[in-house]
């Protein structure tokens, strides 16, 4: 048997193992990639459970695993969908001219002819002219006469000719909207002579080039100055009544090629005699908000970035500023069943209007969609009736 002397040298020598065990587990923080087993340390007669840095270690760890496959779920999911908003996003504005300009919906409409239609537009003879454009691109014009006009006197000869500009939606072709616009051609007096050109964009029917904004206002405004040197009459001098009609976003066209003639010519006697606002919205802007009304989807928020922006107030508030501008009566046509473009916007355009004191007059057409405005009686009866109206007065102001 040992004696009480070594029995107390190992009790001290087991003490000391085990406060040297402590001093070194306790100042240390254990890494999650050494961690091993408790058994581990047992088995080397290391002091584990007195050790508190450890255990915080342990738990710091295993809580850690735990938690990554509660969390990965909700990132991957927000992860994909930022990246699919930002990808539409990015598509929406690297391809807004295809989005907006539609010229081969439907299939096959740059194939279609005049005489595909000409059975349907009646007494009303039309012909293709082609013209060159500001930049040197060729576009084609349809020029739209009542058959007894093109056999009797050149309407250019006429001591009253009034010249109809009409500029079409963003889809589609020249061809199919003709036996509409020659029921509207027909139904005018014969005591005066009207000829209806309606314009073909670029990038349109058999027009040259690509459709974009800048390039379609050249366009117009090439259009504007062709018809007003072609049907001038040289008997004379005086050069004919213009009347600008565009459809939704040709609204947004006929507007703003009518501020900037007003704005070159503003010291001139020019001869504009009203404008028709056919299914017309306020801007590119205001379409955005309107068909993502969300505030949360980000597509609302691409304005900064569009190169097509078509704004139909800027245009009617800089024509409010010439001097001329403002007496130039405004025929404003919505469909009451639209589709596309939402009412308030009619609207916001009407009291835009009314502030700004122009002639404007309204008419909603009962039962007809976004392309069905003057596919109705009504519609077509309000083209007209106010073309006559305007005409008229043109002429009691010129007595």
């Amino acid at each position: 048997m040992l004696s009480k002397a070594s029995t107390s040298i190992l009790s001290c020598v087991r003490l000391r193992r085990i406060s040297h065990s402590v001093r070194e587990c306790g100042p240390r923080y254990l890494e999650p990639s050494s961690l091993l087993p408790l058994s581990y340390h047992r088995l080397r007669r290391r002091v584990v459970w007195p050790c508190i840095p450890a255990i915080e270690a342990y738990k710091r760890h295993f809580s850690s695993i735990a938690i990554v496959p509660v969390i990965t779920p909700p990132v991957v999911f927000v992860g994909l969908a930022l990246t699919l908003w930002f990808y539409k996003c990015c598509m929406m504005i690297l391809f807004q001219n295809k989005i907006i300009y539609m010229p081969s919906a439907p299939p096959y409409s740059r194939r279609e002819k005049i005489a595909d239609y000409a059975r349907m537009c009646g007494s009303v003879h039309w012909e293709e002219q082609r013209i060159t454009s500001l930049d040197g691109t060729r576009i084609s014009l349809c020029i739209g006469r009542l058959r007894d006009e093109t056999t009797s006197a050149s309407p250019r000869q006429s001591t009253s000719h009034v010249v109809v500009l009409y500029f079409q939606g963003n889809a589609s072709s020249i061809p199919p909207r003709l036996p509409t616009l020659s029921k509207v051609l027909s139904s005018l007096n014969s005591g005066n002579a009207y000829t209806l050109v309606a314009v073909s964009y670029r990038g349109f029917w058999t027009s040259q080039g690509r459709a974009s904004q800048r390039g379609i206002e050249m366009d117009a405004d090439a259009a504007i100055a062709w018809a007003q040197t072609h049907f001038k009459n040289h008997l004379t001098g005086s050069r004919p009544k213009l009347v600008l009609w565009g459809q939704s976003i040709g609204a947004s066209v006929a507007a703003g090629a009518a501020s900037r003639l007003l704005h070159a010519n503003e010291s001139r006697n020019l001869q504009l005699s009203g404008i028709i606002l056919e299914t017309p919205f306020v801007s590119i802007k205001r379409m955005l908000t309107s068909l993502y009304p969300q505030k949360w989807l980000p597509y609302r928020y691409l304005s900064p970035f569009l190169w097509n922006w078509w704004d139909n107030e800027e245009a009617l508030r800089t024509m409010a500023t010439i001097s001329v501008g403002g007496s130039i009566p405004i025929l404003l046509i919505t469909a009451a069943r639209d589709e596309i473009v939402p009412s308030d916007q009619a609207d916001d355009l009407q009291r835009l209007c009314q502030q700004l004191n122009f002639k404007l007059t309204r008419h909603d057409i009962q039962g007809a969609l976004h392309t069905e405005a003057t596919l109705k009686s009504e519609g077509k009866e309000a083209v007209v009736k106010f073309l006559k109206t305007q005409i008229s007065s043109d002429h009691a102001d010129d007595r």
